[in-house]
This record gives C-alpha cells, sequence and structure tokens, in this order.
C-alpha cells in the first residue's frame, strides 16, 4: 500500500547549494513582460507565483521553492489581446492573411534563429517548472526546433503545388489553401513548448493571426521567446494571455471572435470551452484530449524486448504522456514471466532529480501522488496487488512507479486515465476481452501489439484499426515521427496533427475560377505578368 517516507533524502531534496551551478537558475524570476499588438508590455497587476516540483532542504526542512510569477489577467486584458489579433486579421483584409507564403515563411525562419538562441534557458525551465528530466527537456526543445524547420519544408511543397492554374470543363482555375482567422492556441503542462507549438507554429504560417495561453505549469519557458515573437511577427499577429481560464477564456469565447480552437486538454474542459461560443458552426477545433492507450501481449510475444518498450511507453516522464501505455493485456500463460521482468525493469528505474536524467521525478501538478494513491487502494481493495516491491511510495511530491496486477473492471485504474506512474496490468485468456476493452473504451488514440505470429498479428489489426488511429506493432505508443498522422478516434481528438495535416486544419481549400474565354485569359495573364495578386499567382518557392 501506499506509505508516506521520510524526505532526508538529498538526491531527492538537495540543498540548494549542492546543485550544479549550470542548472540553477537565478530564481525567482518575476515575468512580468506579456505580447500584445506586436509590442512586450510590462504588466503591473495582479500574478501567479510558481512552484518548482523540484523541492530543495533548507535549515527548517524540505521546502517547495518560488520559481517566480507570472501576470494574472482579468477579462479587460484578455480581450485586448484578442482584439488585437482580430484586428490584424481584419476579417481577412489584414496584411498578414493576405501576405505571400514566402513573406510568412521569412517571418518564421527569422522567430526560428531567434528561438534557437535561448535554448539553455527553454531547457533548465522546463526541468524546473514540470520537472522534465534534462535528455526529454532537451529532446522536446530539439524535436520542436525540428518540426518548425519541417513545417516551413511542407509548407514550401504545398505552395509549389498549388502554383499552378488548371483548367477543367471550359473553367480556369487555381486552388490554394487560404486561412480560418484568429485562433486561440492552448496546450498542456507535459509538453509546453512542442504541443503547443503543433498548432500555432502551422496555424501563423498559413496566415492565421492568433492569441496563445501557455499552460499553467510551464508558463515561464516562454518568456524568453516572447522578445523572438515580437521581432519576428507583424503586430496583432501573435499575442499571449496569462491567468485563469475560467476567467479569460470565456468572455474571449463569448465574443464569437474565435476562429479555431485549439485545444490540448481534456474532453470535459474542451467541452466547457466550445459551449461558450455564440455560433459553434463558424468556429473550427482541433483537439487533443485524454486517451487509454492499451498494450495487448500475446503469449509468443518475445519478451525482453516487450518489456523494454512497455516499460518506455508506461513510464517515460512519469507516464505523464497522451501517448503512453496506460493499461496492458497479458496472456495468462506468460503474465508470471512477464511480471517478473517487467517488476524488476520497474524498480531499477532512478527515482531523483531531472538534472540527473533520472527515469522518475517529481509530478508537477500538486495533490497528484494522493490522487494516484487512492486509485492504488481502490484496486487493491478490489482483489489486485501491487506487484513491484517499490512501488506506489509517496515521498513528498514523488510517487515511486506501480505495478498492478490483476486489475479487472471493477477498479477506477481499468477505466479512469491516471496519467501518471501507475501501471495497471489485466490477464486474459480469450483475446476478445483485450478487444471488447478497446471497442467499449471512450477513447480511441493508439494501441500497441506484441506477438510474433503474423496471421494473429494481423488479426488483430484489422479490427483495431476501426477502434483506434494507430496501431503500433512491438513497440509503445507515440506520436513521431511528425510526418505521420497524428489523430484519434471517440473522445480522443479532433482534427489531424503531422507536418502536413496541421497546415491543412488550419486552411481551408479555396479558388479563383473563370470561365476560359479571350476575355478572362487576358485578366489572368495581366495579374500574373505583373504579380498583382499574392493569391493569384504562379510564383515557385525554393
Amino acid at each position: 500500500m501506499p506509505q508516506i517516507l521520510s524526505l532526508d533524502n538529498p538526491g531527492l531534496f538537495p540543498a540548494r547549494e549542492a546543485i550544479p551551478e549550470q542548472y540553477c537558475p537565478k530564481f525567482p524570476i518575476h515575468q512580468r513582460d506579456y505580447l500584445l499588438n506586436g509590442e512586450l508590455k510590462s504588466w503591473a497587476g495582479e500574478v501567479k507565483e510558481v512552484f518548482s516540483p523540484v523541492q530543495v532542504r533548507t535549515e527548517n526542512g524540505v521546502d517547495p521553492l518560488l520559481l517566480g510569477s507570472y501576470p494574472r489577467f482579468g477579462e479587460a486584458e484578455a480581450m485586448a489581446a484578442l482584439k488585437a489579433a482580430a484586428a490584424a486579421y481584419d476579417q481577412g483584409r489584414g496584411a498578414w492573411p493576405t501576405s505571400t507564403v514566402e513573406c510568412r515563411i521569412k517571418s518564421l525562419e527569422k522567430f526560428l534563429g531567434l528561438m534557437k538562441a535561448r535554448r539553455c534557458e527553454v531547457v533548465n525551465l522546463l526541468m524546473w517548472e514540470i520537472g522534465k528530466n534534462l535528455k526529454d527537456s532537451e529532446k522536446e526543445f530539439d524535436r520542436t526546433v525540428v518540426y518548425i524547420e519541417d513545417t516551413i519544408g511542407e509548407m514550401k511543397n504545398l505552395d509549389r503545388a498549388s502554383s499552378r492554374l488548371e483548367i477543367k470543363e471550359g473553367v480556369i482555375g487555381q486552388i490554394r489553401r487560404a486561412p480560418l482567422g484568429v485562433v486561440l492556441s492552448m496546450g498542456p503542462f507535459n509538453y509546453p513548448l512542442n504541443e503547443t507549438f503543433t498548432t500555432l507554429i502551422p496555424a501563423l504560417l498559413m496566415g492565421n493571426t492568433a492569441v496563445f495561453k501557455p499552460p499553467k505549469f510551464g508558463a515561464l519557458l516562454y518568456g524568453p521567446l516572447l522578445e523572438a515573437f515580437a521581432r519576428a511577427f507583424p503586430p496583432g499577429v501573435v499575442n499571449t494571455v496569462y491567468g485563469d481560464g475560467s476567467v479569460i477564456i470565456k468572455p474571449m469565447m463569448e465574443s464569437g471572435l474565435i476562429n479555431v480552437l485549439a485545444f490540448i486538454g481534456t474532453s470535459r474542459v474542451a467541452d466547457k470551452i466550445k459551449s461558450q461560443h455564440p455560433k459553434l458552426h463558424r468556429m473550427k477545433s482541433v483537439l487533443g484530449l485524454e486517451a487509454k492507450n492499451p498494450a495487448v501481449i500475446l503469449p509468443d510475444a518475445d519478451l525482453e524486448p516487450a518489456v523494454n518498450e512497455c516499460l518506455l511507453g508506461t513510464l517515460s516522464f512519469n507516464g505523464q504522456r497522451c501517448t503512453a501505455l496506460k493499461i496492458l493485456f497479458v496472456q495468462e500463460k506468460i503474465l508470471g514471466e512477464f511480471l517478473s521482468r517487467f517488476s524488476s525493469a520497474v524498480d531499477a528505474l532512478q527515482v531523483g532529480l531531472p538534472w540527473d536524467n533520472a527515469g522518475i521525478t517529481p509530478l508537477p501538478e500538486p495533490g497528484k501522488p494522493e490522487f494516484l494513491a487512492e486509485m492504488i487502494r481502490d484496486a487493491v481493495e478490489k482483489g489486485a496487488k501491487v506487484v513491484n516491491p517499490g512501488g506506489g511510495k509517496i515521498i513528498g511530491n514523488y510517487l515511486t512507479p506501480a505495478v498492478l496486477s490483476p486489475v479487472n473492471a471493477s477498479m477506477r485504474i481499468y477505466h479512469e486515465e491516471q496519467f501518471g506512474p501507475v501501471v495497471p496490468v489485466v490477464p486474459f485468456s480469450d483475446l476478445g476481452e483485450a478487444v471488447d476493452y478497446i471497442i467499449d473504451s471512450d477513447y480511441g488514440q493508439q494501441a500497441s501489439v506484441f506477438g510474433r505470429n503474423s496471421q494473429a498479428i494481423a488479426e488483430l489489426v484489422d479490427p483495431l484499426v476501426n477502434q483506434v488511429c494507430r496501431v503500433n506493432l512491438n513497440s509503445q505508443c507515440q506520436r513521431g515521427p511528425d510526418a505521420f498522422p497524428f489523430t484519434a478516434r471517440k473522445d480522443s481528438a479532433e482534427g489531424t496533427l503531422s507536418v502536413s495535416d496541421a497546415l491543412r486544419v488550419f486552411s481551408i481549400r479555396t479558388l479563383v475560377a473563370a470561365k476560359q474565354n479571350p476575355v478572362n485569359q487576358a485578366i489572368l495573364e495581366e495579374i500574373l505578368r505583373e504579380r498583382k495578386s499574392n493569391f493569384l499567382n504562379t510564383d515557385f518557392i525554393f
């Protein structure tokens, strides 16, 4: 059962002077800047304090470390940001939505160069704000850079394919993609940089203007990037809002000025936000929501790679990923051996500090260890056991990873997304039990299948692809490569995100058409020859 352990552990709770200098920022960072209509404004109002999940040892014991603070907007400030974005879009007449693709690409390339110069600051703040280890924090930043570069490349490909006129049935036409309007972009705390940018960047590149709200955990890391946004983009194209969603999101939605909601979080919150818009059919939603991705381990699975992949899939960044494996179905003939190997691998994970690249780091959400402990307690009371000897122990804001088995449908952990280091294992004798679980689930993002019999795998793949949007063979669930579509069925997503799909989801196909006759041909030739239109042109971007 979960238990409270001593906090007297310098490997988990270091003294301030024991923190390596290169990882010890000059806290507190009291961020007062915000971006409005192309200018960095200084905030003098109410603020939100930020405490790190990394707690430090002082003479009084172990205390939360105050990282700093950021603005806490009210309705007036949120509406000012939204109106700036709406004015910059100007019902599609603004300089940004009517600019050339090449112009927008140059702005994004300028931003990317400025962003790269702030890598160390952003990586450090990722570690301190959300407890992500050094290796994964660096990976998140670097992957985001690659994502932006790939998006620029795909934008060029898309424009090249559109840089010609077509003639069909006596009608001349040019088909391009046009922006949708004002985008409200909100990312999650677990990937506060990468996931936010996977909606914000393609939205901007397609000619939309944006208001974006950094997540509650992971807000300070945007401080080093505000100047880059201000220098790279025209006034009003990018605007930031900070504060409580219940205060600032509601009036923005009720205004009807938002054309696209890009949100990554829970379906409950997404439904509440969407319902506040007065004209739902005019607003497009791009949503990444909950998931309860299962793994199915067949009796002939090669257990060594299966255990390694399940370990990564369930517990990378403490299991705080929408693509994490959140429930494992194991054929009962191999259950004992699988649990023995898997439990040993879980207990071998280092529990510790982000800059030590520990496998298990402190949880950023207040009360999360206790929430997970309740899920463990519920399962144990209903017949499960904590299989690994070191599992389920609360140490401050750490929870040592717990493997639960046998898990069944009477337990909360069977149905609810835990979003933390608890791994439920369900034994099965009939493969239909696992398939029925996936069919009945409210979620439909991904699944993993482990086995070696091609016929058995093929028979499992065919029904699963109609329930989830990605089936991973002998590997964990994951988002990448970013060239692949990332989406889900049921309550897990709306819209498809990948490098190419994201550009399409934040735009709409639009065309200019004319009957093929001498007058129209002459008009089109003059427009093209003299480059009178940014939309109607045959320029080729190299």
